[in-house]
């Protein structure tokens, strides 16, 4: 046998181990050679992020993560959060808090930071080792919520993963109350997923109004970002905003104000990272209308839903703003409990290109909860992406609150909101088109109890508001879960409220997709690589 049919035999052994190994490998594999085909399958690992929360002495923070039952999730699993540094770059609470950088990610504050343990250097120079910190608010099971409360003198920002049975679905929720002052009323926000790019409709920079972005970055390299702000005359230079280093596993406070020498009553925030990647926040602190998060808001797109407007809102302020290069027209509907209507003067919207457009919506609701529905008033794929946040108040003169409701991407299969009281929560789900048919689940529990599910149908072009159903001997807080079953595109919302003598605080959470499963590929054997292409048997 000679060398070039020894080394021929050698290839497809070899190349028919690995693609057996593959087969083996391949998911929905049953053994007899052939494979499913292409499916969703639960995540095995999950990253989330917490802003720091208020640092006013009279705020208290409860923070409640939970994983859904029936996520299918592999191995025991585990969900822990860790407190990211403060980062030392040079900026303070009232100033930038960002340190420049030259786009490499190197900034101070890189070496023992890893969140997990590092060296650091006692007084005398020696290199000494950090105690590895203790995971905070740790879940290992599905379907119960464990909780956590936190002083203001204590407050961190965290990030964390979560692997195994925890991770599909994995959620903390990080709601906040101000008893006094600046802020007052319920400030709450779900832990979000880090990322490259995101948009804040609705923030200011106007008088009465203090606005920080909070960056916070999970990994074990710098990120470096950029924050840029848009005005009702487009861009506002900043260099001030350009190349914010955030160090690994740190968070850095950026005050809007900080940014622009001009007030800006209707910002738009729109923060990319140039290197790395960061979680992102905004949070809104009025001096007399209290304060909330205002949440990013889902990727540009024609269209967009800002569901869970509360009935008794006493100012409803929508913010608009046109990324891109062309104008946009949108027609603007109320998806009420019955049916959609036009806001009466305000039934469309021209927005301008680069720039934010604000319009009150004052009387929108007139008593029954909805959800604003955004539209291209011309059909087509020339289309304007769009991005759109509310600014939501209740209550009247010195006992106002506000929240914020950002456009949110669908529910396409499960999102849960993961603080609820046993009263003080309602559900808003929103069909803009056809009727979707929905499961609602309510956890047991964090100190006991048992979990309930219902079944509703939510009407085509309509919103449905109700309390979720409250578990069975519940204590403690608990989880509420919603299963899209089948019908149309689905959004959803949770507001959180509770009165504190004449005022109305509450929150509102808007529940996209938990993102628990993923799209994973076909694979299969494939022993056409063994042919020669040309046929000539070299």
């Amino acid at each position: 046998m000679n060398r070039t049919s020894t080394t021929l035999i050698g290839a497809v052994a070899a190349l028919a181990a690995v693609t057996g190994v593959a087969a083996l490998a391949a998911p929905g594999d049953d053994g007899t050679g052939s494979t499913a085909a292409a499916g969703r399958r639960p995540v095995e690992r999950s990253t989330l992020v917490c802003p720091q929360p208020s640092v006013s002495d009279v705020a208290e923070t409860r923070y409640t993560a939970f994983a859904p039952q029936g996520s299918k999730g592999k191995g025991e699993g585990k969900g822990e959060l860790y407190a990211a540094e403060k980062a030392d770059t040079g900026g303070s609470d009232g100033g930038s808090g960002g340190g420049k950088d030259d786009g490499k990610g190197k900034g101070k504050g890189d070496e023992g930071k890893d969140g997990k343990g590092g060296k650091g250097k006692d007084e005398k120079g020696a290199a000494r080792e950090k105690p590895d910190p203790k995971p905070f608010l740790p879940l290992s099971a599905p379907g119960k919520p464990v909780t956590a409360d936190a002083s203001a003198s204590g407050s961190s920002a965290y990030f964390g993963s979560s692997e195994g049975r925890v991770a599909p679905g994995w959620t903390v929720q990080q709601t906040t109350d101000v008893a006094v002052g600046a802020g007052r009323g319920i400030q709450g926000t779900a832990c979000s997923v880090p990322d490259t790019d995101f948009w804040f409709p609705a923030a200011s920079t106007a008088k009465g109004r203090q606005d920080y972005v909070h960056l916070t970055n999970p990994d074990d390299s710098s990120a470096v970002v950029d924050v840029n702000l848009y005005g009702k005359k487009g861009r506002i230079p900043s260099e001030a905003g350009e190349g914010i280093t955030v160090p690994p596993r740190s968070t850095v406070p950026v005050l809007l104000s900080t940014l622009t020498s001009e007030p800006a009553v209707n910002l738009g925030v729109h923060v990319v990272a140039r290197a790395g990647r960061v979680g992102a926040q905004v949070q809104a602190v009025d001096e007399k209308a209290g304060g909330d998060w205002v949440p990013s808001v889902a990727d540009p797109s024609p269209s967009a839903v800002l569901p869970g407007i509360p009935g008794d809102a006493t100012a409803v302020r929508l913010v608009v703003l046109a990324p891109g290069g062309n104008d946009a027209d949108l027609k603007l509907r109320l998806a009420t409990p019955t049916t959609q209507i036009a806001p009466a003067g305000h039934e469309t919207l021209h927005v301008r290109a680069g720039m934010t457009t604000a319009v009150d919506l004052n009387d929108l609701t007139k008593g029954e909860a909805g959800s604003l529905v955004l539209t291209p008033s011309e059909s087509g794929a020339g289309a304007t992406p769009v991005v759109a946040g509310l600014r939501v108040t209740r209550g009247k003169g010195s006992d106002q609150e506000t929240a914020f409701i950002p456009a949110t991407a669908p529910l396409a299969d499960r999102a849960t909101a993961a603080d609820n009281r046993e009263k003080g929560s309602v559900l808003s789900l929103t069909a803009p088109g056809k009727a979707v048919k929905v499961r609602v689940t309510s956890s047991a529990g964090s100190k006991g109890g048992q979990p309930v599910s219902r079944t509703y149908t939510v009407k085509g072009k309509t919103t449905k508001s109700f309390e979720p159903p409250r578990p069975e001997g519940v204590k403690g807080g608990f989880a509420v879960t919603v299963d899209r079953i089948s019908g149309g595109k689905l959004y959803a919302s949770r507001m959180l409220e509770q009165k504190d003598g004449k005022l109305p605080a509450f929150t509102v959470q808007t529940l996209p997709d938990d993102r628990g499963k993923v799209l994973v590929p076909h694979s299969g054997q494939d022993l056409s690589v063994l042919t020669d292409g040309d046929g000539d048997g070299n």
